[in-house]
């Protein structure tokens, strides 16, 4: 890398691309990039150091350019096509990464669910203990000089991650999603038994998962979860409205017991697969303990904010999977509060996929409310409908719109969960100025 290039993102609002040009600028790196008006919780961090965005136009790409391109964005986009003609540099996202690893001790997090927290907790605790460097998919990046870690995020998308040969690799599970691309749940694992292959040192992956076993690797495995016969388990535990406890063994031996300031079981393996990792490589479990004690979380992972006598918390979730865990979380701290899930579907093509999935999952709450399904960059339309998804919730649910949330306005002392990819951030912020203007009112 060169301090007399400038590095222009292109797609720089990506959760990925805005944590990368973090740790570029971080580096002392003259970084910039272009993307779309609308605001993403994502640019908050380039906005706080400064870092140029721009409206997308071919007119941003000037000679001395290095181009990082978003994987969201064809070589037919006119600011890759004004780079190519200009003979700039042009690499992908996953591809820079790949390379960028090599000179530190790496960890790629992957795995259909879990990723983006799991990094963040590992980040967080390496952080405390050793120079730590680390790329986390809610928009996070941070970069050291001195660096001996490597955390990173690794998306299975389109096999992205197949340009990561990392040290280490932790697969928090598998399961089929983006049917835009896997063709199904055996297309799923072939792409992380292919990217587990180009781990050299150790796969660390959660033994629960009934798809794990399919994985056949040459380096070392070590399986986590709570079921017996794993490598690293989880048992006695204890959870509360503060968190959770547990005992850890390794190989049949006693490790400690630890305690996290975080709620459901996907929590509890995702600390266990922290756990492991410094086991393997032999950081003080004290330290490792202290760090959990005082993680915070990732954004958009179970962000709480409380409004007079509701509880309001946004939350990335977009799989039936992670739905469930999300309502899993939110019934262990919030044990005696009615639950309301506002869901908004990502993609067309995962809705109609997963349709009686996410019907399942999103029954488990108290009462559901949905937001039309949020259009991505790759899919603008699709043959199926929020209706589609609101008579197959057995208990009932309606469709909000921005302009009417009323529906929510008569709750009271109860928790509300925004969950989804897209925007259905702005739902959550509405109705949290209608709550305000009504507290307001009545005082």
């Amino acid at each position: 890398m060169n301090n007399q290039n400038i590095y222009h993102f292109v797609g720089i609002k990506g959760s990925g691309m805005s944590a990368l040009a973090i740790i570029l600028h971080g580096k002392g790196l003259n970084v910039q990039g272009s993307d779309v008006e609308t605001y993403f919780f994502t640019q908050k961090g380039l906005d706080d150091l400064g870092v140029p965005i721009y409206p997308f136009t071919k007119e941003n790409i000037k000679p001395g350019m290095v181009v990082i391109a978003g994987n969201a964005f064809p070589d037919s986009h006119e600011e890759i096509v004004r780079a190519k003609e200009l003979g700039l540099e042009v690499v992908r996202y996953h591809n820079f990464i790949g390379e960028f690893i090599q000179d530190f001790t790496s960890v790629a997090i992957t795995g259909s669910h879990g990723k983006t927290s799991t990094t963040g907790l590992l980040s967080h605790v390496l952080s405390g203990i050793e120079p730590t460097s680390y790329l986390i998919g809610d928009g996070t990046g941070f970069g050291r000089e001195d660096a001996d870690f490597f955390v990173l995020e690794a998306c299975e998308y389109r096999r992205h991650f197949l340009a990561y040969s990392p040290d280490y690799a932790i697969i928090t599970n598998i399961d089929f999603d983006h049917p835009d691309y896997y063709k199904d749940i055996d297309d799923v694992i072939d792409a992380f038994e292919t990217f587990s292959r180009q781990v050299s040192k150790g796969l660390i992956a959660c033994g629960d998962d009934p798809y794990m076993g399919k994985i056949e690797v040459a380096i070392p495995v070590y399986l986590y979860g709570m079921e017996a016969g794993n490598d690293v388990v989880a048992s006695n535990i204890e959870k509360n409205t503060e968190g959770s406890s547990f005992d850890v063994t390794i190989r049949g031996a006693f490790y400690g017991r630890f305690t996290i300031p975080t709620f459901g079981n996907h929590n509890i393996l995702n600390s266990l697969a922290v756990i492991t990792f410094t086991y393997l490589e032999g950081l003080p479990k004290e330290k490792v303990q202290a760090q959990l004690d005082t993680f915070g979380g990732v954004k958009r992972r179970f962000s709480e904010k409380t409004v007079g006598d509701m509880v309001l918390i946004d939350d990335y979730a977009h799989h039936p999977q992670e739905i469930k865990a999300t309502l899993d979380a939110a019934r262990q701290k919030y044990p005696e509060k009615e639950i309301i899930a506002v869901f908004q579907p990502h993609t067309f093509t995962r809705t109609i996929a997963l349709l009686s999935e996410f019907a399942e999952a999103l029954n488990v709450a108290d009462a559901v409310y949905l937001c039309d399904i949020f259009a991505s960059a790759r899919e603008q339309s699709g043959t199926v409908s929020i209706q589609d998804l609101a008579d197959k919730v057995e208990k009932g649910s309606e469709v909000l719109s921005i302009e009417n949330l009323s529906p929510l306005m008569h709750y009271r002392n109860a928790v509300i969960l925004f969950m989804g990819a897209g925007d259905v951030q702005k739902f959550g912020k509405a109705y949290e100025e209608l709550l305000s203007h009504s507290i307001k009112r009545v005082n």
